[in-house]
């Protein structure tokens, strides 16, 4: 009964905090996803990486586009995700220009064109950045409901550092978590990074 009580609070959250993110104009995503690429350009762990794993944006996500440009720009290699539906895991292809290695996949999502990408080994990743729907200060997150990135973090990239991206109005005071939740090392919003104990 109470685990059908903190998937039923998952699911309000999300719908919630999906339908504020939702709301934001154009042009405030565009300012707040530069505030936020700015104080990840802080972290050593996105300074530091020479493999970094970065979800490609999707809707009113914060967007990564320039994120990964500029990670490009400056030598590192970008590994993005392309979904694997009949074993519901996610891949990894190195891009090199997004303009040309990437086309709408899974639910219109832009992912790598199958076939002309190297696939990337996700025990080489240093660093993971991850969307999600709702986070809170303890390094919570909550994804879509699929499930795929917390299983990708599970058993594919368990030695990569965790770092969330998100705008202010999705972070929670808690979350009702479940234990295959994986929980993120850093939280990087467009006002504050948190480093989670």
């Amino acid at each position: 009964m109470q685990k059908e009580t903190e998937i039923a609070a998952r699911k309000r959250l999300r719908r919630e905090v999906l339908a504020g993110r939702d709301r934001l104009t154009s042009a405030d995503r565009i300012e707040k996803s530069r505030m936020i690429e700015e104080n990840l350009w802080l972290l050593e762990e996105i300074a530091g990486a020479e493999i970094l794993f970065i979800y490609v944006n999707y809707r009113s996500e914060v967007e990564t586009l320039t994120l990964i440009r500029h990670c490009l720009a400056k030598g590192k290699q970008v590994a993005v995700p392309l979904t694997d539906l009949r074993k519901s895991r996610l891949h990894l292809y190195a891009v090199n220009d997004p303009d040309q290695d990437l086309q709408p996949g899974y639910r219109g999502i832009p992912e790598p064109v199958k076939g002309r990408l190297v696939a990337i080994d996700p025990l080489s990743i240093d660093t993971v950045i991850l969307p999600g729907s709702v986070f809170d200060e303890q390094g919570g997150r909550l994804g879509y409901g699929g499930g795929y990135y917390d299983r990708f973090l599970a058993f594919d990239a368990p030695r990569a550092r965790r770092v969330g991206i998100a705008f202010e109005r999705q972070i929670v005071p808690r979350l009702p978590l479940l234990p295959h939740d994986k929980r993120l090392h850093i939280l990087v919003t467009e006002k504050r990074i948190i480093r989670i104990s």
